[in-house]
């Protein structure tokens, strides 16, 4: 049975990345519903985190619970966001990889 929860975050929409991925991927990692929780932020999401202290915060919270929160560098260096996110203890580097294992492994990837 897999235990990971693996999210790809690309909406720059507040109420739904507050309301729907920060609440889910927190709370099933707290909850104990999910054993890993793995959220990749990619493009126009970016923009979002980087000017909104709130979501911000929420995500700081996410990773300081267990929470793996993962940027993408390069939407990152064309947004001009890359010390804004880092700022926020997620990691940031080239996912295109990363994304593509997560394909080929067949596992659910929720995208919102």
């Amino acid at each position: 049975m897999n235990n990971t929860a693996k999210i790809l975050w690309t909406t720059d929409n507040k109420e739904t990345a507050m309301n729907m991925i920060c609440l889910y991927a927190h709370n099933a990692k707290l909850k104990g519903w999910i054993g890993n929780v793995q959220i990749l932020i990619w493009g126009a999401s970016q923009g979002l985190v980087a000017k909104d202290k709130e979501v911000q915060e929420k995500i700081k919270q996410m990773i300081a619970d267990g929470v793996e929160v993962i940027a993408c560098k390069k939407c990152a260096e064309d947004l001009g966001v890359e010390n804004e996110l880092k700022s926020c203890d997620m990691q940031v580097y080239y996912t295109g990889e990363l994304l593509s294992s997560w394909v080929k492994s067949g596992e659910s990837i929720i995208s919102v």
